[in-house]
């Protein structure tokens, strides 16, 4: 049997980050793909545009594809956003979503610096839509509430991982 792979969506500021932080911590071979696979590129075709847009922010195919290949780890979480998941979901065996109420979202969101997405008025403004239409986020998904303790969130996502 390979190993299995999983994706944690979620809006930003749901939690993705301190999820992936939490799994590394507690042993588990977790990447974090909004600093290890993403870059500002075209959703379609994956070449690398100049800007920093929400819809340009994707993650490299090539990369993710060698990772979920990997036969060295029983189980690998890919932590993060990207425009382009639609390319490579399949490789998946399992997809969670971190939830959060907008109170929620956008206190954590305002404790942000302003050189970090969702850091301004009008990044968060951006996402408050995103949150509300669930545009940008996988289907099919395990729901996981993304406002209990952190622990409590990892124990969750745990409890639903094959290995």
């Amino acid at each position: 049997m390979g190993v299995k792979n999983y994706l944690i969506e979620g809006v930003s500021g749901s939690g993705k980050t301190s999820v992936c932080t939490e799994l590394q911590r507690r042993g588990y071979h977790a990447i974090h793909g909004d600093r290890e696979l993403a870059y500002q590129g075209d959703p379609e075709t994956g070449a690398p545009l100049d800007g920093s847009t929400h819809e340009q922010h994707i993650w490299d195919i090539d990369k993710v594809r060698s990772l979920a290949t990997d036969q060295s780890h029983p189980v690998t979480f890919f932590c993060g956003g990207s425009r382009n998941f639609d390319r490579f979901i399949a490789l998946f065996d399992g997809v969670f979503v971190l939830e959060v109420d907008l109170d929620t979202l956008m206190q954590r969101l305002a404790a942000r610096p302003e050189d970090e997405w969702g850091g301004q008025p009008s990044q968060r403004a951006f996402i408050a839509r995103l949150h509300a239409t669930k545009e940008d986020i996988p289907k099919n998904a395990i729901t996981i509430d993304g406002t209990a303790p952190l622990s409590s969130v990892v124990d969750v996502i745990l409890e639903n991982v094959s290995s």
